[in-house]
């Protein structure tokens, strides 16, 4: 039971985090059964554990649906990235063993190589993105930051982050990046608390400015398919 349940837990945040499930959508545990090839009871299970972990949330006769968050939570949601995060990268500073300075190198080099392609990249760096800011945490060694900060950390992916951005935001965040492997790698606490900070609030505005500008034109098609052709003057 605890394999198949842990099968459906890895499909279910699949979907959700590659916007194959999206935001707000009511996930029905027999198609989700179906879908994994394993019972309803499993499912449910990880839709539990997704729910704590604030991807899915249940609603009252409703079942579970993929979360969405208002523009206030998602701007809530980074303002507390900021201050945990940030408080992890200067622990880092302290904490992190060349050989995992040398992974975060890595992916930071390579988030670089493809901020060049724009938009065709977009999904992939959101990816290296959650596990450049994950293996930060990770070298903290706090035994509690980790497992706090995931489900906040899951938000970005969720709303596709990086599609978000233009070029010269990809090349920004990627520069950003880099300099976060450099206080690391000084070992300087307070400059990397610092550039962690600033980068978590600036991916904060391109953000919530994007998601609000979508909602604002998904109601105004709403608006002018509901109203229907306009009426000629007898």
């Amino acid at each position: 039971m605890a394999k198949a349940a842990e099968a459906a837990y890895e499909a279910i945040r699949a979907g959700i985090v590659s916007g194959d499930f999206a935001r707000g959508q009511r996930l029905r545990e027999e198609e989700l059964a179906s879908l994994v090839g394993v019972s309803r009871t499993p499912v449910r299970e990880a839709l539990r554990r997704l729910d704590a972990e604030g991807l899915v949330e249940f609603a009252p006769n409703r079942g579970a649906r993929v979360i969405e968050w208002s523009e206030q939570e998602l701007w809530d949601n980074y303002e507390v990235r900021a201050m945990l995060e940030s408080y992890g990268a200067r622990l880092a500073a302290q904490r992190i063993t060349d050989e995992e300075l040398d992974a975060i190198d890595r992916i930071a080099g390579l988030m670089t190589t493809l901020s060049r392609k724009g938009s065709a990249a977009a999904d992939e760096l959101t990816v290296l993105n959650g596990d450049f800011h994950r293996a930060i945490l990770k070298a903290s060694r706090h035994t509690q930051l980790d497992t706090i900060a995931r489900g906040l950390m899951d938000a970005p992916l969720i709303a596709r982050t990086f599609q978000r951005y233009s070029q010269e935001r990809m090349h920004n965040s990627a520069r950003q990046h880099t300099e976060l492997v450099e206080a690391l790698r000084a070992r300087d606490g307070v400059w990397a608390e610092a550039v962690m900070h600033a980068h978590i609030l600036a991916a904060r505005s391109i953000i919530v400015r994007s998601l609000a500008d979508e909602e604002a034109a998904e109601h105004r098609l709403a608006a002018d398919t509901t109203s229907g052709p306009p009426v000629m003057p007898i």
